[in-house]
């Protein structure tokens, strides 16, 4: 798709995620046909700290430093939404992203309420990984639960409990993208963002 070799750089908020999320854009790498990206190891901080004033600029310009200057890719901030409206939030955060670096492509997705939601949205295709059976129905309103990590827990079938640094990268390796991106708005943005990364344009 593209001759330059994408670099992306990301901040998450969870251990999980630190695993999940590369093994996601690779995913997403692939069904883009880019086969050598460079997706960077995340860089973990604190939501709270990430949110407040400050907080997000010095994660935006630590990791603007270790882009290459002209080769597609940008600054991928991916977070809860928890009891945050993403669609308030969102926007605010990605203006004070852009403010610190504009002249690299960046954007900041709020996973509605948890990264772990858009597992739900695609429960169907989770059968025997992390202990998941087979016929679990996508939930009604699978970005609604608060604990999506109890609902994960509650609906195994091997009496264990969901581990987000053990199963969440196993489930981001299985779950759905196109289910997951019908049935959740929140990662159906995260897809149209990292297009915009990878090619400067917005669907």
């Amino acid at each position: 798709m593209t001759a330059q070799r994408v670099t992306i750089a990301s901040v998450v908020e969870g251990e999980g995620e630190l695993t999940a999320l590369p093994v996601v854009l690779r995913r997403m790498m692939s069904d883009m046909m880019i086969w050598d990206a460079d997706i960077q190891r995340p860089f973990l901080t604190n939501r709270s700290k990430l949110v407040k004033r400050g907080g997000l600029e010095a994660a935006v310009e630590s990791l603007a430093r270790r882009l290459p200057p002209t080769a597609p890719g940008g600054i991928l901030v991916v977070i809860d939404a928890d009891d945050d409206c993403p669609a308030s939030l969102g926007p605010e955060l990605l203006q004070r992203a852009q403010a610190v670096r504009p002249d690299r492509r960046t954007a900041v997705v709020l996973a509605n309420r948890e990264f772990e939601a858009w597992f739900l949205a695609a429960a169907p295709s989770l059968a025997g990984r992390a202990g998941l059976p087979a016929g679990i129905p996508v939930p009604d309103d699978s970005e609604r639960p608060r604990d999506c990590k109890g609902w994960l827990s509650h609906h195994r079938n091997d009496g264990g409990s969901y581990r987000p640094r053990v199963d969440q990268p196993a489930l981001a390796a299985a779950f759905d993208l196109s289910m997951a991106r019908y049935n959740a708005p929140s990662f159906d943005k995260f897809c149209r963002d990292v297009n915009y990364l990878v090619t400067g344009k917005r669907e």
